[in-house]
């Protein structure tokens, strides 16, 4: 896939209608309300090999960055980079957070993040590359839920 094609795909998240609470393929988790879907993964990539790994990892940031560009010139500047490692604190202390935002959290240390006015979506990319023994992924979130 290129750039085109993961924003068709964000296109195509946005205009869904997210109150069904079925998943579709790629659907990281999905419900009502939500999708979370992998736009990318590495497949392959060596457990424990970091050699392979940083620049994949590397190649995933960069892609990120090139569509939130896209996504600013469309959407207009996105809100600073949300960090997720708050909502992690949250979690462990018993906090209940609403999905899709937990599941995320405990994926992805940093969002880019979106309130898309003209559909009442909130949209996010980032990247999941936490788990060394894990492949790499590229994720975006399209929600009416807003970010707690």
């Amino acid at each position: 896939m290129d750039s085109a094609e993961y924003l068709a795909t964000i296109d195509s998240l946005c205009a869904l209608d997210l109150t069904a609470g079925h998943g579709e393929s790629g659907a990281v988790v999905a419900g009502p309300g939500y999708r979370a879907v992998e736009l990318m993964v590495s497949h392959g990539l060596p457990t424990g090999d970091a050699s392979g790994r940083i620049p994949t990892a590397e190649d995933f940031h960069a892609l990120k960055d090139h569509l939130a560009q896209r996504l600013n010139e469309r959407w207009g500047e996105q809100q600073p980079p949300w960090g997720t490692v708050t909502l992690g604190v949250r979690l462990d202390r018993g906090e209940e957070i609403p999905e899709p935002w937990a599941t995320v959290s405990v994926l992805v240390d940093e969002l880019h993040l979106w309130h898309v006015d003209h559909a009442d979506r909130w949209v996010a990319l980032g990247v999941a590359d936490r788990e060394e023994n894990d492949e790499v992924r590229l994720l975006t979130v399209v929600t009416h839920i807003d970010p707690p």
